[in-house]
């Protein structure tokens, strides 16, 4: 518990049998409350390494969902344990446990309903290992949203964020993309409900283990999130209306 409300941490995971029990053992369980891991479809061990560390809940499906079909899956879960802050932590470690403190200070405390580990604070990104052309795609893309959606944060694209359960009650994550994009549609709920996003700075590491996706893939992201941005302006003139932004 912080400050009297129960703090979930969900971990959606494919593969992550190798890096899974380093990311779990930094978690501050003086903080947190219990854990949720979703394994989508692994073709490793992943569910069986996480009972065996004794994670409370272990989800597995039974075919592989995309990485937004395994949040929607995460959050449902908090959502019906009755968390009042929600943590998704990679379980790829390529994000820092030692982060949660803080952020789960900054919602506990009422400062923000939302907060994102942000890799573009600081020097964390290319420091870590994020390679040059990632790098540039996610400031452009960056720079984008931030025109069409009247912002000013960093990065758009972290993968480390944590929710009050008000946020994730506001918007309707389920009629998000099971793909990758389910990401910044839903900061774009979130921002089309009047939310504000605070961010801390958050050191990566890129190795072997760390999940990524490739270039073709990384190409369709981009171009997911520059239409999202635009269904998002278009929606604020009042021009036309998408399924997930009302």
């Amino acid at each position: 518990m912080y400050q009297n409300k129960k703090v979930i941490i969900v971990m959606p995971a494919y593969n992550a049998e190798k890096t899974l029990e380093q990311t779990y053992k930094e978690i501050p369980f003086d903080l947190v409350d219990e854990v949720i891991l979703v394994d989508d479809h692994s073709k490793d061990n992943t569910s069986e390494k996480a009972k065996a560390l004794g994670i409370n809940h272990v989800i597995r499906h039974e075919q592989n969902k995309g990485y937004g079909g395994n949040q929607k899956t995460c959050y449902n879960k908090a959502l019906e344990l009755n968390a009042d802050i929600v943590v998704m932590l990679h379980p790829d470690y390529q994000y820092t446990p030692l982060l949660l403190t803080a952020m789960i200070s900054i919602i506990g405390n009422g400062l923000y309903d939302v907060v994102f580990a942000s890799r573009i604070l600081g020097k964390g990104a290319l420091k870590g290992g994020m390679p040059m052309y990632k790098y540039i795609a996610n400031r452009f893309l960056t720079l984008f949203q931030n025109i069409m959606m009247n912002q000013k944060l960093s990065e758009y694209h972290t993968g480390y964020r944590a929710f009050s359960r008000k946020a994730l009650e506001s918007i309707n994550y389920n009629l998000n993309s099971d793909d990758f994009v389910f990401d910044n549609q839903m900061i774009a709920q979130l921002l089309y409900k009047g939310f504000e996003c605070g961010e801390v700075t958050c050191p990566t590491k890129y190795f072997e283990e760390a999940s990524s996706i490739n270039f073709r893939r990384s190409m369709i992201y981009g171009l997911g999130c520059l239409k999202t941005s635009v269904e998002y302006r278009l929606r604020r003139w009042k021009i036309w209306e998408s399924a997930y932004l009302k």
